[in-house]
């Protein structure tokens, strides 16, 4: 029999977590604020919970905003149940030793796999994960992950998994940007931006990013895969981060401030494909 699969968080990441879990055939129970999102669960053949049955799982997984919340739940976790929980949200990796051991003196092993991909490439098999933590305990994770993704690599102690996450979240975040002021450059100029979308991608500017969030900001169109509230997190941590070490992140700086941008419009549930709109409304003086 497949392990018992928990889930606390079951936003657009947490909820395709379990569907792909369900899929595969694991059981899965799950619980969330909104009570929705747990009838949501029911219907893809899981179970939505309170929190208490939830840790009876075998393998919990964490799916909550940020570093706070993470912490929050390893505060609520069962002393001596023991076993794994795995974190996939984006946390402050300075911060996840520190949470570890909180864990570790519960029982239990803290495990880091935030992934990349969109909730969309995600639900497609399609995400890549950076699992950090024990590495015999991580291991045992092998077969969740390869139903979950396409890739999962292993990145060393607790909070290299986040930074590496961190890292690789500041190139898509540029990337997004750069695809974004590319259209509005074309769209000033008088090109039709569904006709330019297709011209670039096949040029050599062509990515993944411009395939994935092209067509989003070409039809101005954003339900949400992957948040600018989040993005805005992210950005956050990054710049943090970046100013304790004393390095300088010139494009990441104008980054965040089109995501500051972005939430003073109320844009930050729409998709992060919407930083389109902060470049589309200013203007050459400004």
């Amino acid at each position: 029999m497949k392990e018992h699969i928990g889930i606390f968080g079951l936003g657009l990441i947490g909820g395709t977590l379990a569907r792909r879990l369900i899929a595969a055939g694991y059981p899965v129970t799950g619980t969330d604020p909104q009570p929705a999102r747990l009838a949501e669960l029911d219907a893809l053949g899981g179970t939505g919970t309170p929190s208490e049955q939830v840790w009876q799982s075998d393998v919990i997984l964490s799916a909550v905003f940020d570093t706070d919340q993470l912490e929050g739940l390893v505060a609520q976790a069962p002393v001596g149940r023991g076993g794994a929980i795995v974190s996939f949200s984006t946390c402050d990796p300075d911060r996840m030793p520190g949470i570890a051991g909180q864990a570790r003196a519960k029982g239990w092993h803290l495990i880091e796999a935030p992934l990349s991909g969109s909730s969309k490439q995600l639900d497609a098999g399609e995400a890549v994960f950076f699992v950090a933590g024990d590495l015999e305990e991580a291991s045992r994770l092998d077969p969740i992950l390869q139903a979950l993704g396409r890739a999962h690599f292993y990145v060393g102690p607790v909070g290299n998994g986040n930074r590496a996450k961190l890292a690789v979240n500041l190139i898509l975040g540029l990337n997004r940007a750069a695809l974004a002021e590319g259209l509005v450059f074309a769209k000033s100029m008088g090109l039709d931006p569904v006709a330019f979308l297709e011209l670039v991608q096949n040029t050599a500017a062509q990515s993944q990013v411009m395939a994935v969030k092209g067509p989003m900001m070409a039809a101005r169109r954003f339900e949400a895969q992957g948040r600018i509230s989040q993005s805005a997190k992210d950005f956050r941590l990054i710049r943090e981060i970046a100013r304790t070490s004393g390095q300088h992140l010139p494009f990441a700086e104008t980054y965040a401030a089109m995501m500051v941008d972005c939430l003073h419009n109320s844009e930050g549930d729409l998709d992060n494909a919407a930083v389109i709109l902060a470049i589309a409304r200013s203007s050459a003086g400004g």
